[in-house]
């Protein structure tokens, strides 16, 4: 009886944020200026498309990474050895994500970072695929698939975030 008298309340607690947000599913994020100084948290609205929607406005590559989970092949993608100054940005939706600062030569042949631009922007959950649990990492604005986590980096984080190029796109700053 407990049990469903909690599930209840949280239920129409739920409901009612929901309706406060106009129906609408929000997140927050940090935003960041144009040279890449955090700006500060903004809620704002999840990015939500149909796969059609998505196909348009994505590359073949871009949607069978993003919104397929898929993998592109290492070495193939144009970030690997990319060492400009700026922000990598989620192909699908904008939302910031890694800094060039945290940009290092993993030699796995994928753009691999210490440490996301913002802990707030990504999400992540465990990926159970290919018989093991590896920890995927998600633009959390539009649920775009990014990467992989993995606990072997360098220093201060010991993190690398081994993600697809495809995913991303790059703003100079």
């Amino acid at each position: 009886m407990d049990t469903t008298r909690r599930t209840f309340v949280a239920s129409a607690f739920a409901s009612m944020t929901a309706l406060a947000a106009g129906g609408r599913d929000l997140v927050t994020l940090v935003e960041f200026d144009e040279k890449g100084q955090r700006k500060g948290k903004v809620k704002v609205e999840k990015v939500a498309k149909t796969d059609e929607e998505w196909k348009k406005q994505l590359g073949a590559a871009s949607f069978e990474v993003t919104r397929k989970k898929g993998t592109e092949r290492a070495f193939t993608g144009k970030f690997n050895k990319w060492h400009e100054k700026g922000i990598f940005t989620c192909i699908c939706c904008g939302t910031p994500l890694f800094s060039s600062e945290t940009k290092f030569e993993s030699g796995t042949g994928w753009p691999s970072f210490w440490a996301p631009i913002a802990q707030e922007n990504i999400k992540t959950e465990t990926d159970r695929s290919f018989g093991s649990a590896r920890t995927e990492v998600m633009c959390r604005k539009c649920d775009g698939h990014l990467g992989h986590v993995f606990d072997d980096g360098p220093k201060p984080t010991g993190l690398r975030y081994c993600m697809n190029s495809v995913s991303l796109d790059f703003v100079k700053t």
